[in-house]
Order: structure tokens, then C-alpha cells, then sequence
């Protein structure tokens, strides 16, 4: 009865930063909609993003910073997406490492955003 994951929701309490990690970071796109709303677009996904005390309803029950656990899969090698990290100082929490990623083995790295949500990025494993 589903198909694909459309876009989630990302609370911040740093907007500034926030944007400066998923766009410079992370390669994502940043696009306004609505009335002032912001979003990380990526492939055929987005991230909505709220500042914590001024999210958009309807919204989460508890929306809180720092509470994602989130997996991408990167567009190049991820040898190439750690040096991009090592250059721009973003130190990489655990990796490479394997997992079990949902169509099959990937080799991942984890970091941690400004709000210190969890950031796995994978290639898929041959």
C-alpha cells in the first residue's frame, strides 16, 4: 500500500547552521515553498525543515532536535564523500563500516549534524 517515502521533517535550532550542513555538507538543494516554508531537496525526496518553536502545523507530536537516526545513499564513492568531509572539517563518528541497508549490503559513515542527529552515508556494497 506504499510505495515511497515522500519527505520527512527535520526540527532545528540553529536554521543557519542547519542549512550550512545539509547544503554544503551533504550536497542538498534548499528551496523555499508556501508561505516561507524551507526544504533540502535530493533526488526525488526533500527534507522539511522547522526551527524548534516555530514549526509549521500539523507537526509531530514531540518535535524535538537531535532525535533523527538518518541513512543516504551517496551520488559518488564514498572514499570521495570522506575526503569532501576531511576537507570541510566534519569529523566522521564511526566508518567505514558494513550494514544492511534496504535493498542490500552497504559500506557507511556516520556523523553527526548541527543538532547532532545521526547521519549514515552509504554506497551500496558490491
Amino acid at each position: 500500500m506504499i510505495d515511497h517515502l515522500d519527505h520527512l521533517v527535520l526540527t532545528t535550532t540553529d536554521e543557519r547552521a542547519c542549512i550550512a550542513f545539509y547544503t554544503d555538507v551533504l550536497g542538498m538543494r534548499l528551496e523555499s515553498f508556501g508561505a516561507g516554508r524551507r526544504a533540502f531537496r535530493f533526488g526525488n525526496q526533500k527534507i522539511n525543515l522547522h526551527v524548534k518553536g516555530r514549526e509549521h502545523e500539523p507537526k509531530a507530536h514531540l518535535p524535538v532536535p537531535g532525535a533523527l537516526d538518518l541513512c543516504f545513499i551517496a551520488s559518488v564513492p564514498l572514499d570521495d564523500f570522506i575526503a569532501h568531509l576531511a576537507a570541510r572539517g566534519v569529523a566522521v563518528v564511526e566508518g567505514p563500516v558494513m550494514r544492511t541497508g534496504a535493498t542490500g549490503p552497504i559500506r557507511s559513515v556516520y556523523l553527526r549534524d548541527p543538532d547532532l542527529n545521526l547521519i549514515e552515508v552509504s554506497e551500496p556494497a558490491p
